[in-house]
């Protein structure tokens, strides 16, 4: 391990791509630090925890910016369900999208900016819904005397944190080290762990007066944790390999072909941009219901559809496998593998 980082330096691109990459993950985490304006953080921070059932799964993607509500609140979401969106409608339900899946290189060029517009619209609605959504169903004074410009300003913030992250993204994808989407949402999940770990240390979950418990309990997290990890890894790396016999044919007085090879089928192809996708369209009836916070029906939503109710779950659950199906046969087409 310590050999091949070390060799990493020594080569001079990879080297500047590593340093690049990091260079962009600093840059983000600076932002997600920067407050909108106009918006009265202590009472944000002192009021947020209501809305951490409805909002907790896209905080910890946003890497804990949407309660600071700082401008890359929206994290990359809407990106992602932009993405999910312009894929889907190319398996032949737009005509226009599909031939452009065929076009090859010309074809993703011209999908990726129909996915950037969307990702704009997508990010403003989601910036203006949850804006109001805040203010209006904690009952804070998050933004003081807030006026419809109040609001479009906080939106376009938002929008505009959305937008620099992806275009972040698409530089750390094309300059630095893997896919750079990938790697925004790993950073901002990685760096809620601390603050994972300082509530689980202030929660009962630590005694004071039982150190042999607190140690063995310890010990027991750190195990499921890493049985968690290999398994992750089990399944993202995990193949499934299709044989594939060629024929053999005679040319002349040789005979060439009839080697045997396999295709390799990724297992968990979807990775985990379906959750992702599910968890944004299970906040979205919230977000909308926040403009009536005061109606029977938009309470009844943001009490039951949420990851911690039943309902919400199963909702959940349902559009997780939906999402995963669809998107692995975006990704691995059999016609175009076929073909």
């Amino acid at each position: 391990m310590f050999k091949t980082l070390k060799n990493i330096w020594r080569v001079e691109d990879l080297r500047k791509r590593v340093l690049f990459t990091l260079f962009v993950l600093i840059i983000y985490r600076i932002g997600s630090f920067v407050p909108v304006p106009g918006v009265n953080k202590e009472v944000f921070e002192a009021t947020n925890s209501a809305g951490k059932e409805v909002f907790g799964l896209l905080n910890t993607f946003s890497g804990g910016a949407l309660f600071q509500f700082s401008i890359f609140a929206l994290g990359i979401v809407p990106y992602i369900t932009a993405s999910i969106i312009v894929q889907l409608l190319s398996m032949d339900v737009i005509p226009k999208l599909a031939e452009w899946a065929k076009q090859g290189e010309q074809g993703k060029k011209k999908s990726a900016q129909l996915t950037r517009y969307l990702t704009v619209g997508l990010a403003l609605i989601q910036a203006f819904g949850t804006s109001i959504g805040f203010n209006r169903l904690y009952n804070t004074e998050m933004v003081p005397n807030a006026t419809f410009a109040d609001y479009i300003l906080i939106a376009i913030v938002l929008t505009a944190g959305t937008s620099f992250l992806m275009w972040l993204g698409e530089q750390i994808t094309e300059k630095g080290i893997g896919n750079g989407i990938s790697i925004l949402i790993f950073a901002g999940i990685l760096s809620t762990v601390p603050n994972i770990i300082k509530q689980t240390i202030e929660s009962d979950f630590i005694q004071a007066d039982q150190l042999f418990m607190n140690i063995l309990k310890g010990v027991i997290v750190a195990i499921v944790i890493v049985l968690i990890i290999i398994g992750v890894i089990y399944i993202q790396q995990a193949i499934r390999k299709i044989p594939v016999q060629y024929a053999k044919r005679v040319v002349g007085n040789k005979m060439y072909g009839g080697q045997n090879t396999h295709i390799p089928l990724k297992i968990n192809a979807a990775g985990v941009i379906p959750v992702i996708f599910a968890s944004s369209l299970l906040m979205f009836p919230s977000i909308i219901a926040n403009f009536w916070a005061d109606r029977t029906w938009a309470q009844w939503i943001g009490a039951n559809l949420t990851t911690h109710k039943p309902l919400g779950m199963l909702l959940y659950v349902v559009m997780i496998f939906g999402f995963t199906f669809f998107y692995t046969f975006v990704q691995m087409n059999p016609q175009q593998m076929a073909d």
